[in-house]
């Protein structure tokens, strides 16, 4: 049974009771079109597979270990989860470079989907070279075209955000009429190996409305994380639909001067709306590879951070203290990882002072 999205269903309601009232007093009313609502279901978007492998057991702490990028996802945001098949951007005239950002571009620049963003340990699907690439569109609002890209080999998704730079054009599609799923085969380069990122634009027939997706794929044979085992269902409460806030500039980074612990911290933000925001450190080693890393941030406006990805944390006043898991620890030397946070402020939202230790 295909779970009917919040937002639709009140979409629906409200234009419904709309033209019912118009047509009591006479009015002859056109309707504002609904929108558009889908994604590439195989190979599963990131936010879309989160929901497929988890939305009967979200809560489920086991997704923290056996799933770690779908768990600070949903950490994140649960309401994106639930909404996996509204990751747009309306209006970009067919400029998608210049209107989606690099580091976005899994989000669709939407502050809502920002998890979707960050690199990690997400999980991959294992493809041949040559495969079918299908995309679900059930509004059934048809495309002018889809775009379909790879990464450039020697792309790691596990710390690199994606940039257009990262992408080679693989397919340009024709026209597909309003009838759900599209379908078009895709030929991957024989060059690529390893874990990659498959981007997907899906220009939307109704409006000017390009759809942005994600999807991680296994290629050349290499190794595949083990299948998630079936999660044991809890209760799943009735999402509710958060307003898309507006994002803000992203900040310009604030660098912490090299020490002698042997890494460095800088901090960038990537969103903010009424009473929150979003943020990202990049932790970089110094001149020789480090096993572990800490970073403290010390807010100057009494801010507070309320989930995290990619990272363990403890607050102490005006200070967070952030750890790295066992899967971005270890550094080599110059190597980087990123860890991402929402958090919570009034006021004033200045940056952090950071200091970064390495263990």
């Amino acid at each position: 049974m295909t779970r009917i999205s919040p937002l639709r269903r009140l979409t629906a309601a409200t234009s419904t009771l709309a033209l019912a009232a118009a047509t009591l007093v006479g009015i002859t009313v056109l309707a504002t079109p609904a929108s558009a609502h889908g994604a590439v279901t195989d190979p599963p978007t990131r936010i879309y597979g989160c929901w497929e492998r988890w939305s009967s057991a979200h809560t489920n702490p086991a997704m923290a270990t056996q799933d770690p990028a779908c768990w600070a996802a949903w950490q994140a945001n649960p309401n994106a989860m639930w909404n996996w098949n509204g990751i747009f951007k309306e209006g970009a005239a067919g400029r998608h470079e210049q209107s989606v950002p690099d580091g976005k571009l899994c989000s669709a620049d939407n502050p809502i989907y920002a998890a979707a963003d960050v690199p990690g340990p997400w999980k991959t699907i294992a493809k041949p070279y040559d495969f079918p690439l299908t995309l679900t569109d059930p509004s059934n609002h048809g495309a002018d075209y889809l775009k379909i890209y790879v990464t450039k080999q020697g792309y790691d998704a596990t710390t690199e955000r994606l940039a257009w730079s990262d992408l080679e054009l693989v397919k340009t599609t024709g026209r597909y009429a309003p009838s759900s799923p599209y379908v078009t085969d895709v030929s991957i380069p024989r060059d690529r190996t390893g874990h990659h990122v498959l981007f997907t634009i899906w220009q939307a027939s109704h409006l000017d409305q390009p759809y942005y997706q994600c999807s991680d794929i296994q290629l050349g044979g290499g190794t595949t994380p083990t299948p998630t085992p079936t999660p044991t269902p809890t209760a799943t409460p009735t999402p509710t639909v958060t307003p898309t806030a507006t994002p803000t500039p992203t900040a310009t980074p604030t660098p912490t001067p090299t020490g002698a612990g042997g890494c460095t911290a800088s901090y960038a933000k990537h969103g903010e709306w009424g009473g929150g925001f979003s943020g990202e450190v990049k932790v970089t080693a110094g001149t020789a590879a480090i096993t572990g890393w800490r970073v403290s941030l010390t807010w100057p406006d009494g801010q507070r951070v309320t989930n995290i990805w990619n990272a363990g944390a403890t607050s102490s006043g005006s200070t967070t203290t952030a750890s790295n898991l066992t899967y971005n620890g270890r550094l080599a030397a110059s190597a980087s990882t990123t860890f991402g946070f929402n958090g919570s402020w009034s006021g004033s939202n200045g940056s952090p002072a950071l200091a970064c230790t390495a263990l």
